[in-house]
């Protein structure tokens, strides 16, 4: 049991690695803001991002900050949070805001929470300077949401590895983008992560979930789906291309 978990271990570190070195995520003097929800995928992101953060290169900044939506009632432990970022060395950060849905009818309670989630995420690490912004979205995250968008929208986009923001002087960066959803849930089972103290009670209302069912099915169809998705998107997107000192693959 012991030898699966370090080999788990090794092949998360070698894709968070890759990623980082394939997508030019990471670089000298970069001070890294870990958007830290209190989920699996962001505690082992912040997780991943503070060992990172102790090796001599690149030598880089880490701290994490929790957003609190006061009119939401889904909450995470915050006591917890604080002492897992203690145990990793790192400084959090608890930020609150709050949204008034009748500014836009339009718009639903979830777009609305995560629109001002990321505002006040952008607006902080701007002011405070940071210069990027880690996000703790995984492979399955970003072809979910490609089936997303070919389904609802008509196009072949997705969330971007790295991505230069056009209204802040940040970069956000995905650290697990290579990294698979049920290999973050069996660390986050091993290391004993605690889930949401107050589940949001909107989650379940969302496409996303319908389609990252149809996701696995087409895994179960073909084993191979998620890296012919992969490529397609490494031929189709600049953002997705590696660069010229990448390793190689698994």
């Amino acid at each position: 049991m012991e030898a699966e978990i370090k080999r788990l271990e090794k092949r998360v570190t070698k894709r968070f690695n890759r990623a980082c070195a394939d997508y030019r995520l990471l670089a000298d003097g970069d001070k890294v803001l870990v958007a830290l929800s209190g989920g699996k995928d962001s505690l082992l992101l912040l997780r991943m991002m503070a060992r990172r953060a102790r090796l001599y290169k690149p030598s880089i900044k880490v701290e994490a900050a929790h957003i609190i939506m006061d009119n939401i009632p889904y909450e995470t432990d915050r006591s917890y949070l604080e002492a897992v970022c203690r145990e990793e060395s790192v400084r959090l950060h608890l930020l609150h805001t709050a949204f008034d849905e009748s500014t836009d009818r339009r718009k639903t309670r979830c777009f609305l929470c995560a629109w001002y989630r990321r505002k006040m995420l952008f607006s902080f690490a701007q002011e405070n300077g940071f210069n990027k912004v880690a996000l703790g979205h995984h492979q399955d995250d970003i072809l979910t949401t490609l089936l997303m968008n070919l389904i609802y929208e008509g196009s072949f986009d997705t969330m971007s590895p790295r991505l230069e923001m056009e209204h802040y002087p940040l970069t956000l960066i995905r650290p697990l983008a290579l990294v698979r959803e049920e290999e973050t849930a069996a660390l986050a089972k091993i290391y004993g992560f605690e889930g949401m103290k107050v589940p949001c009670p909107y989650e379940d209302l969302t496409r996303r979930r319908d389609i990252n069912n149809v996701f696995h099915q087409l895994e179960s169809m073909n084993p191979e789906a998620r890296y012919s998705l992969w490529k397609a998107l490494e031929k189709q997107h600049e953002s997705f291309k590696k660069t010229e000192i990448a390793g190689g693959k698994d």
